[in-house]
């Protein structure tokens, strides 16, 4: 069984995320709002280190869940649950993944979750790397929800501090993140 120190781990990915992802500008978000800062998950969570620390940590936070995936929308938490995958397995505890797509494939077999198939009241954790105002997550529970599948949790890595908490609590999930934008003194 490995052995984590969670704060020496949060304390490395932090570190990443302010010396790498974090952008000062004037920048459009996915929510239409206009911000002047922009921080890019995918540039920590598509490096070694920064897919590592973040699976290593999420792996460490739901360690005790009782569930049977993890999983979210495209295209932010794609590496992070390949992450997950991998990390899972050479710790010999495997857990099963997926990646919620915004709409059906048109084409094949034509799916919104990608992945092993999930079984109908399955219990799944979404993650994401940054959340502003959470509808990504929102729409990726309502995808889930078709299919019988439960989501009560979210994990990102940064919540922007600007709705999610609110907006994912009226969907009936709770967020939880690795960082709080503002609290951690990332701008």
């Amino acid at each position: 069984m490995v052995k984590l120190n969670l704060k020496k781990l949060k304390a490395e990915l932090r570190n990443l995320l302010q010396k790498k992802a974090l952008k000062k500008g004037r920048f459009v978000l996915s929510s239409g709002k206009i911000s002047n800062y922009y921080l890019d998950g995918r540039l920590i969570t598509l490096s070694g280190q920064g897919a590592y620390l973040a699976a290593s940590i999420i792996l460490e936070l739901t360690k005790n869940a009782n569930l049977d995936a993890i999983g979210g929308p495209t295209l932010g938490a794609d590496p992070i649950v390949g992450a997950i995958a991998a990390l899972s397995f050479i710790r010999r505890r495997p857990i099963q993944t997926f990646i919620v797509r915004k709409e059906p494939k048109k084409h094949g077999r034509q799916r919104q979750i990608e992945g092993p198939r999930l079984k109908r009241s399955s219990r799944v954790i979404l993650v994401d790397d940054v959340a502003t105002t959470g509808k990504a997550l929102v729409e990726a529970k309502k995808a889930l929800a078709k299919m019988g599948i439960k989501v009560k949790r979210a994990i990102v890595i940064v919540d922007r501090q600007e709705g999610a908490v609110r907006n994912l609590a009226r969907a009936g999930i709770k967020l939880e993140p690795i960082f709080k934008i503002k609290e951690q003194g990332l701008i």
